[in-house]
């Protein structure tokens, strides 16, 4: 016997007469089979696990129907949410001729939690409704309406959206989104009022945009057939005068890599009307180069404030190609009223001024077109500026 084996006494020798029949042996065995069954299920509780059938998911640990929720109820009824497969960023679609209204409210919020409740479960064809009072932080939209199902966020004047700080951040950023409706409330204290990036087909109308560290409203990153229409501009570039714009179209080339990816920045098409803009540091209108077919029609400027620093010596300045800008009137310039320029070749060129009144109260031009292919008519007008109405000649 080797070590490794445990000693033990050998199995009894069976006597003679002590093996049975077989059938008592089947007989026997049955019944220890029977009996194992028994004791297994025993053991066991006597239950069995529930069947899981296709498309079902398993529960995590339960909890109590006692236990207290650990979430707070929502301020608003949630909503469940469809799924949908990702679609490609749309880059054209259609605003309305004339001014929107507001439809009835079907979702109402009255703080800083229940507008971002909103927000964030917004759907196709929602009104949300602003009450008048302050809602402090930084907002964005993220779920696109549709041509025929805009999603409306609609407020009065006493409705403020506050960034609380003109040195940081988008008071409200409207990020890859289309058809949607900003209306009338109040937008300050941030260091960019209303941003659009990659916006399609939406209006932002009737808002006062006031006290903002750099630019009023920007459409940017390819943001495309977009009304900016009936707003009140004032009081930008408290950060820095040199980026104090009112309404702001397209990216510098400068930052093309930073926003659209290296590419032209075309945020085209674009209707900027009936704004009302004043106390600006900078252009009440800068469209830059890459932006093509805009239109700018029927707005007023103030630019009592205008820095004259890094060139902001005019109420617009026009780096794209192929606008209309008609109907405007401007007061008070430290040089010019309206400007073009070539910053990129093959861009500041096929633009179209008409009808448009430069008050300048300066010594430059009512329009100092300083790159080729554009137009100025003969039925514009400027008054107390020094050099006159134009450097070149006015077409009838």
């Amino acid at each position: 016997m080797s070590s490794a084996q445990t000693k033990s006494s050998p199995p009894p020798t069976p006597r003679r007469g002590s093996f049975r029949q077989p059938t008592v042996w089947l007989a026997a065995g049955a019944f220890l089979l029977a009996l194992t069954a028994l004791v297994v299920a025993v053991a066991g509780g006597g239950g069995s696990e529930p069947k899981v059938t296709a498309g079902a998911t398993t529960a995590g640990p339960r909890t109590s129907a006692l236990s207290p929720t650990t979430e707070p109820p929502s301020p608003l009824p949630s909503r469940s949410v469809t799924e949908a497969a990702p679609t490609a960023q749309a880059t054209s679609g259609s605003v309305p001729d004339s001014a929107v209204t507001c439809p009835a409210a079907s979702v109402k919020v009255s703080d800083t939690a229940t507008l971002e409740q909103a927000l964030a479960q917004a759907q196709p064809g929602d009104s949300i409704s602003l009450a008048d009072g302050t809602y402090a932080g930084n907002f964005t939209a993220e779920i696109s309406g549709t041509a025929a199902k805009p999603i409306f966020l609609c407020g009065g004047a006493g409705a403020v959206i506050d960034g609380g700080d003109t040195a940081d951040g988008y008071a409200f950023h409207l990020d890859r989104v289309s058809y949607w409706r900003l209306m009338g409330f109040t937008v300050r204290d941030a260091q960019k009022g209303v941003m659009a990036d990659g916006v399609v087909g939406t209006v932002i109308q009737g808002l006062t945009v006031e006290q903002i560290g750099d630019e009023a409203i920007h459409l940017r990153n390819f943001s495309s057939d977009n009304m900016v229409r009936d707003n009140t501009v004032r009081n930008t570039g408290l950060r820095s005068e040199k980026y104090g714009e009112g309404i702001y179209i397209g990216t510098a080339k400068s930052n093309w890599c930073t926003v659209s990816d290296c590419k032209t920045d075309t945020s085209d098409r674009n209707v900027v009307l009936g704004n009302h803009i004043s106390g600006t540091t900078a252009e009440s209108i800068d469209i830059k180069e890459g932006t093509s077919d805009g239109k700018v029609i029927d707005n007023t400027f103030d630019g009592s404030k205008l820095s004259g620093s890094h060139n902001n010596d005019s109420w617009v300045d026009v780096k794209g190609n192929g606008w209309l800008l008609q109907g405007n009137t401007g007061s008070h310039s430290p040089e010019d009223g309206f400007q073009t320029h070539q910053l990129v070749s093959g861009w500041g060129t096929g633009n179209t001024f008409k009808d448009n009144t430069a008050n300048v109260d300066g010594p430059g031009y009512g329009f100092h077109l300083t790159s080729d292919g554009n137009e100025v008519t003969c039925d514009n007008k400027a008054t107390g500026a020094a050099e006159g109405l134009a450097n070149v000649d006015c077409t009838s």
